[in-house]
């Protein structure tokens, strides 16, 4: 069983280092979508990465549009703050692709309105946050696809 994280123009490294690593740890296919808010040579992703990131299935994309020409036709869930469904609603599906938009916005809106069947939150439970870390949500989010499938 596997599963795909993308990450729709990601701006922190260190996010995208964590998360490369929760990649490498759950058996996932990290995609990573331009453009980026740092070099992937940047330092800090290679810190939040550790030495894990050499073995890392890695796929990178120039474009949003790049991405769907490619997997237009698979299982896709994308993760949003804009969502009425919870993550927990998720069919899960080996080989889904999660889909998760930059740190500061979220899903382009375009994304967002064009996929409202397949978006999904993470509830919250107090009016003084807006969301999770990036790393932290995608954690949740796969943890609970593989508790899904009973490994």
């Amino acid at each position: 069983m596997s599963f795909n994280i993308v990450l729709f123009e990601p701006e922190i490294p260190n996010n995208t280092g964590n998360i490369g690593r929760l990649s490498l740890a759950s058996g996932s296919t990290l995609h990573l979508v331009k453009p980026f808010g740092f070099e992937l040579d940047d330092k800090r992703v290679k810190r939040a990465g550790l030495d894990y990131w050499q073995h890392l299935d890695l796929k990178i994309y120039e474009s949003i549009s790049h991405f769907f020409e490619i997997h237009s036709d698979k299982k896709f869930a994308f993760l949003s703050a804009k969502a009425e469904k919870n993550y927990y609603e998720i069919d899960y599906e080996d080989n889904m692709f999660f889909v998760f938009g930059k740190e500061s916005k979220g899903l382009p809106k375009s994304v967002v309105e064009n996929h409202k069947d397949s978006l999904y939150k993470i509830p919250l439970f107090s009016e003084h946050i807006r969301s999770l870390n990036l790393a932290n949500a995608v954690s949740i989010v796969i943890y609970d696809a593989i508790k899904s499938k009973k490994l």
